[in-house]
């Protein structure tokens, strides 16, 4: 059965994501952070980051978390300004002049290289959007008046908090009875929470999902969904054992109407094998292979995937158009710096249509 997507006329935005957005501190290069003179700014956060490529596509999109009103809050209010999101639904908090109450995450990547992997360190305990609970936001105000055709958020946001994941439960419920499509991108981050805590908490919200998206190891750690013919650390990812995962999640999910799924073989720091495949109305679509990626910075590119993804499929593009556009565009997002999308529409069609890195001029 296709998705039920509510037309852009009788709503105010075409997406609304729900999430933590940190402020990011990177060495430049390959630089390690305990020496580096000097660190680059940058913002994101799983759900932020759709948020902000789509803006850049120009789809209607907003994003609502709860922010600190001080400048480091405000790095990520003026980056999102820039894409164009509308951040009306943010809860502002007053800072207290040391952040004992309520402060911005912040996070410290190292960008590997060769056998040397990419590093995240977080600095986001007892954040702001941690301490969001339920009755914070008016969900039935903004999916019953504002109208919302696509709601997405996932398990980063989940993981932050008991409360978190309440309000999670809430929001979702909420766009699910307004007749709103929700997605939800698995994301597991064992620094966040332990696999046995994930499952237990995800299966809550299960009902109130139509889309699923995760990675190589998100349906095995978020929903118990082990893989056949992979090995302990996912270099090899058969297509057919992720055929027959998903098959397995629609059984016991038969509500779930939409799954893509991010394959990435690690070949070294900046370099990688690259593809998704896609289950929608009862089949199966597989994108194109990206061998030998050079990447420049992967952070962010399963968000690149979601986005390209929910992209396509609010446009009424097909199923293959739709996990070819994720691919693609998580494909390009990886070979810029930061965790958002840098990319254009003419760029992303262009790889699509299977076109070069041949230089322009």
């Amino acid at each position: 059965m296709p998705l039920k997507i509510k037309t852009a006329q009788e709503t105010e935005f075409d997406v609304l994501t729900l999430g933590e957005c940190m402020v990011r501190l990177s060495p430049p290069g390959h630089q390690r952070i305990e020496l580096t003179p000097v660190l680059e700014v940058y913002a994101g956060g799983g759900e932020y980051n759709v948020s902000y490529a789509l803006a850049r596509y120009g789809l209607r999109t907003a994003w609502t978390s709860r922010l600190v009103d001080n400048p480091i809050g405000h790095i990520i209010k003026n980056h999102a300004r820039a894409s164009g999101m509308d951040i009306s639904e943010v809860i502002w908090v007053p800072y207290d002049g040391v952040g004992r109450a309520d402060r911005i995450g912040l996070n410290f990547t190292e960008v590997g290289i060769g056998v040397r992997a990419s590093v995240t360190l977080y600095d986001r305990g007892h954040t702001a959007v941690a301490h969001m609970k339920p009755g914070d936001v008016d969900w039935k105000r903004i999916f019953g008046t504002r109208r919302v055709r696509w709601f997405h958020t996932g398990g980063i946001f989940t993981a932050l908090s008991d409360s978190c994941a309440e309000v999670a439960v809430e929001a979702m419920k909420a766009a699910h009875d307004a007749g709103t499509v929700v997605s939800y991108d698995l994301n597991f981050r064992s620094k966040l929470w332990p696999s046995k805590k994930a499952i237990e908490v995800t299966k809550k919200l299960v009902p109130y999902i139509d889309v699923l998206i995760g990675n190589e190891e998100d349906f095995q750690k978020v929903l118990g969904f082990e893989v056949e013919g992979t090995d302990e650390h996912l270099k090899k990812l058969p297509i057919e054992g992720y055929k027959k995962m998903v098959e397995r999640v629609v059984g016991a999910y038969p509500h779930v109407l939409a799954v893509g799924t991010t394959l990435r073989e690690v070949v070294s720091g900046l370099v990688n094998n690259w593809s998704a495949i896609m289950y929608y109305d009862g089949q199966f679509y597989a994108s194109r292979r990206y061998e030998h990626l050079e990447i420049e910075d992967r952070v962010g590119g399963g968000d690149g995937f979601c986005s390209g993804f929910v992209y396509g499929l609010l446009h009424g593009m097909t199923p293959q158009e739709c996990v070819e556009m994720g691919a693609a565009h998580g494909a390009l997002l990886q070979s810029t710096r930061g965790d958002t999308s840098m990319v254009t529409m003419e760029e992303l069609k262009h790889v699509m249509g299977g076109g070069s890195a041949r230089i322009k001029r």
